[in-house]
């Protein structure tokens, strides 16, 4: 993991006294609502539909267990809403139907940070304070700037790996932290890097996506793709530069980001992304990014050109750690061991086959700890959880996890003799689901119980398939299966990548849920990113589970043998699953648009 400097941390530090004299002078009126409210969503405090709501940046996934701890505090003790607050709350989701609303608890995003929703603003400045303790903040989690950079959750471990993303995602975070370039963009803009062979980043649905990749000469260097994004037009990135020096990556992006700054819309929030920019200007888009990037190398002298000593500074921080009290075991020993165990215990032998990853070291295993169960939302974690989690962390991962894009925990540096009392400690916690990537492993944002900008609840849609999809064998017999709820059309569940998604939108003031069908991420599971299309009119929530029911059952009645769904999909087009949607409509509900 990156290590922070004493200036690093001195600034971050400033950064949480500042906003405390931010607070303190907004609560005594010396600063108004609307000047304070640029200042705290710069540091990730957004008000909600009930309460604020904090977003912590984990930068590229990468959180320490001493880190966990302090967010375990802050769930414990600051997450926790006044009591009119939260009668409020019940009172007004109650009459949608919710009967839970999750409290004390961290919410792991798609975006590899961290939300609390119900920390009180005359608390926040404590809770900065905590957080700048570990080396955490909420900077450029919100606002119109470059976002929290993520890539793979297997960076640095992957055996597909061909460079390690991670320093450069680093590098990237350092020079886009309140860089004035970046920080007043028409509209929000993110990054993702991927370092492997397989697309894990799903760098195609990104503002600025980037590929690692070797030349002839053994040179490294990016593919450099520019406007994918999801949202009202979801779009995949466009391909504007093949091979770019690693060197000069900053001095590239900020040509992209320059044309963007000059040319976006800002009178359309709607048509402010890049996206929009580059697919109405095309090559002239790509032709004007070369002139800016011309200019920059030729008439600035390539200012932010990455020098090798400043790389390697930073890379230092990213070496596996020494792992010196376990054994050096003969690989093919190690795995045999593994195997005998899993013939004797079928949870672990699951558990093994789905949620443990191969290893770049043959003495190591990566290991996924599943947040998708019944009773608890996805990506929820408690306080206790998240202490416990910790301990996991110091004891089998070198102190060490990352938080998935799909909302799950990765332990990267498990020794393969240790998995079965890991398995043992997560299952008692509750952490060992063997359902990573199947069904149950759905992706959901927190929708309309929580989120101001919601039409419709995706937490009670997510459980009640949950409950509906408990038995193990019936979901490894589905196959892998990404499902992804969003509750509005901003798309943070990702349902356009999902090969089932399903969107929240508002008709006549009642919820209602599209679903698509073959939306990929880019991975080699799902194939080339690409957004899901509709099949047919919106649903009930009533109707929803039983609408995912007759999908699936269409899908195994169709199916060749050995076929996901996605490429059942793609072979009988969306038709066959139209009118198997449609028979699950229930009769006395009216039929939207």
């Amino acid at each position: 993991m990156y290590q922070y400097t004493a200036f690093d941390k001195q600034f971050v530090q400033r950064r949480a006294r500042q906003f405390r004299d931010q607070l303190e002078r907004w609560q005594s009126g010396k600063l108004s609502e609307d000047g304070f409210r640029p200042l705290r969503l710069q540091n990730g405090w957004y008000v909600q539909r009930y309460a604020p709501m904090l977003r912590v940046a984990v930068p590229y996934g990468e959180i320490a267990s001493r880190q966990l701890r302090v967010l375990a505090r802050i769930a414990r003790e600051y997450d926790e809403p006044e009591a009119a607050v939260f009668q409020t709350a019940m009172e007004g989701q109650g009459k949608l139907g919710t009967t839970f609303l999750p409290k004390n608890c961290a919410h792991f995003t798609t975006r590899t940070n961290v939300q609390f929703n119900w920390i009180a603003l005359s608390r926040s400045a404590d809770v900065m304070d905590l957080l700048a303790s570990v080396d955490m903040h909420g900077i450029q989690t919100s606002g119109n700037c470059i976002r929290n950079t993520t890539t793979d959750a297997l960076a640095g471990v992957a055996v597909d790996e061909i460079v390690d993303p991670r320093p450069y995602a680093e590098i990237l975070r350092q020079w886009s932290t309140l860089h004035p370039e970046f920080a007043f963009l028409p509209r929000k803009f993110k990054i993702a890097v991927s370092g492997a062979r397989e697309d894990r980043a799903a760098t195609g649905w990104h503002d600025v996506g980037l590929q690692l990749a070797k030349n002839a000469a053994g040179e490294v260097g990016f593919r450099v793709t520019v406007g994918g994004g999801m949202g009202r037009t979801p779009l995949i990135g466009a391909v504007i530069r093949e091979f770019l020096p690693w060197q000069q990556i900053m001095n590239y992006i900020e040509a992209v980001v320059r044309v963007y700054n000059a040319h976006g819309r800002r009178d359309n929030k709607y048509k402010a992304r890049i996206k929009v920019l580059v697919k109405s200007e095309g090559q002239r888009y790509i032709d004007a990014v070369e002139e800016e990037y011309r200019q920059i190398m030729e008439i600035d002298g390539g200012p932010h050109t990455i020098s090798q000593a400043e790389f390697d500074r930073v890379a230092a921080c990213f070496v596996a750690p020494a792992l010196t009290d376990l054994p050096d075991l003969d690989p093919q020993a190690l795995e045999a061991a593994l195997q005998a165990r899993a013939a004797g215990h079928v949870a672990f032998g699951r558990w093994l086959q789905r949620n443990v990853h191969a290893h770049r070291n043959p003495q190591l295993r990566a290991v996924t700890l599943s947040f998708k169960r019944p009773g608890q939302s996805p990506g929820d974690a408690s306080g206790d959880q998240l202490n416990a989690l910790a301990d996991l962390v110091d004891e089998y991962s070198a102190g060490e996890a990352r938080v998935t894009h799909d909302q799950n925990m990765l332990l990267p540096w498990v020794h393969a003799s240790r998995l079965f009392e890991l398995w043992q400690e997560a299952r008692a916690l509750d952490l060992a689901s063997a359902n990573v990537q199947l069904l149950t492993d759905m992706i959901a944002c927190p929708g309309g119980d929580f989120c101001a900008l919601a039409n419709a609840r995706s937490l009670p849609i997510a459980e009640a398939i949950a409950q509906r999809y408990q038995d193990l064998d019936e979901l490894d017999d589905l196959g892998a299966i990404d499902l992804h709820i969003s509750g509005c059309i901003n798309s943070c569940g990702h349902h356009h990548s999902g090969h089932i998604g399903i969107l929240g939108v508002d008709k006549d003031g009642k919820e209602w849920y599209q679903v698509t069908l073959g939306g990929s991420d880019g991975s080699d599971l799902s194939g080339p990113a690409a957004a899901g299309k509709v099949i047919g009119p919106s649903f009930s929530a009533a109707e929803l589970p039983d609408v995912i029911e007759a999908v699936l059952d269409t899908y195994r009645d169709l199916r060749e043998r050995g076929e996901s769904l996605q490429s059942t999909v793609r072979r009988t087009g969306l038709e066959p699953f139209k009118e198997a949607a449609k028979t699950a409509r229930h009769r006395d509900e009216p039929v939207a648009a």
